[in-house]
């Protein structure tokens, strides 16, 4: 009788005891999950980066002396334009604000960019070649997070080689006759889109042209005697591909 009776009493503590368990783990406190982050591109600091492309300098000439004497009025020899490859690279750095981006850069390429063209008037062979070109640039952008849309403007310099040849009507067609090589400061403007696809990370495409004016250029033949004057004008139109690294943190945490 005993142990019945001590039986009974145990199974009637056990099911007064299992409710109150079951109510102490419900009462445990609920945590909330962390909440989320969004990364924002930052496009602020120093970067460096390489390009490359094609390009296109249309050049015209217009004869305005002989041997030192001048010819009056100039007589138009014709245009052309010089095409070809360039490749080089960049630095700069930006700063961002809000969704506003602005910079500075230096670029400096190699290049090139040949054609030629048969003069009206002489029938000589007029050959412009551009080997290399630099940009000084400001930039203003905008930019929708890991995308920037910018333009740029500035000053620009490109190293010119300028021939005269016999022409196809020549006894020897292509005899060098004369040549002048010249650096020539002008401005440019263009503008490109920009992508960042990883951590300090950018790929873009840029639109580039180059305002050269017009120039007066003696030409000397082989044995440095003065050939004649040429009055140049030049203008550039680049396409170029851009990967860029940028030094700093690549994300700006925002809850």
């Amino acid at each position: 009788m005993k142990k019945i009776l001590t039986g009974v009493i145990g199974a009637v503590a056990l099911a007064i005891s299992a409710p109150a368990s079951a109510a102490d783990l419900a009462a445990r406190p609920y945590t909330k999950a962390p909440p989320m982050i969004a990364a924002i591109y930052d496009w602020s600091g120093f970067y460096v980066g390489l390009n490359g492309g094609g390009g296109s300098a249309h050049a015209c000439r217009d004869a305005i002396s002989d041997a030192g004497f001048p010819i009056v009025p100039a007589i138009r020899e014709g245009c052309h334009n010089s095409t070809g490859g360039t490749v080089g690279g960049q630095v700069g750095y930006r700063w961002q604000t809000a969704n506003w981006v602005f910079g500075i850069e230096g670029q400096g390429n190699w290049a090139d960019f040949s054609g030629d063209n048969i003069g009206l008037f002489t029938g000589f062979r007029h050959r412009t070649r551009i080997d290399a070109f630099g940009l000084i640039t400001g930039q203003v952008g905008y930019a929708w997070n890991n995308v920037l849309l910018y333009a740029k403007g500035g000053a620009a310099v490109v190293g010119d080689k300028d021939d005269i040849l016999t022409g196809p009507g020549a006894a020897v067609p292509g005899t060098l006759l004369a040549s002048a090589r010249e650096t020539r400061w002008g401005g440019t403007v263009g503008a490109g889109l920009e992508v960042g696809f990883a951590p300090n990370w950018s790929v873009g495409v840029e639109y580039d042209h180059i305002f050269l004016g017009h120039r007066d250029v003696n030409f000397t033949n082989p044995a440095g005697a003065l050939f004649g004057g040429y009055r140049i004008s030049q203008d550039v139109d680049m396409g170029l591909v851009r990967l860029n690294y940028r030094f700093g943190g690549p994300v700006v945490a925002k809850y």
